[in-house]
């Protein structure tokens, strides 16, 4: 199974947003910066069984955006355990209960990102903001896998 962590893009500041921060949105460089990474890997030909986002605005919109730029028909799915927590083991859960798909692609946070990545490779990277991460794994219910590529928005221009 392939599986994509797509960070979400720069939101508004946490310091200088004075509501809830699971409703902070992207900022218009955030959303454009996501758009040029994801706009990369359409035109590699990336194709996904699933997109699987955190319930949070800024995890939702990024996770939008790459629907759109992958033509990903089948929508995005809101998951709960990506908004905050994710490890190891809520990662098989979520992967166990979407079935067999060869293509996952998951949208959330930081540090949970970077912290379930190295749980399940065994080394270590930094997520970030907007950028995306390609896992293999053998065995979702097992989730042990291989650092395929890491794709930084600054390789693109963001």
């Amino acid at each position: 199974m392939e599986l994509y962590f797509l960070r979400h893009g720069t939101a508004d500041k946490r310091s200088e947003w004075p509501g809830d921060d699971g409703l902070r949105a992207l900022t218009e460089e955030g959303a454009a910066a996501v758009r040029r990474v994801v706009r990369v890997l359409a035109a590699s030909g990336l194709k996904l069984d699933a997109i699987v986002s955190s319930p949070l605005v800024r995890a939702r919109q990024t996770a939008d955006i790459a629907a759109e730029e992958l033509k990903h028909a089948a929508g995005v799915v809101e998951d709960q355990r990506l908004a905050r927590g994710l490890d190891k083991e809520r990662l098989a859960g979520l992967l166990s209960d979407l079935g067999s798909p060869q293509r996952v692609m998951l949208v959330g946070h930081e540090p949970d990102f970077s912290l379930t990545i190295g749980q399940i490779t065994g080394g270590s990277v930094v997520c970030k903001k907007g950028g995306v991460i390609r896992v293999d794994v053998a065995d979702p219910k097992v989730p042990r896998g291989q650092l395929i590529w890491s794709l930084p928005p600054k390789l693109v221009g963001g």
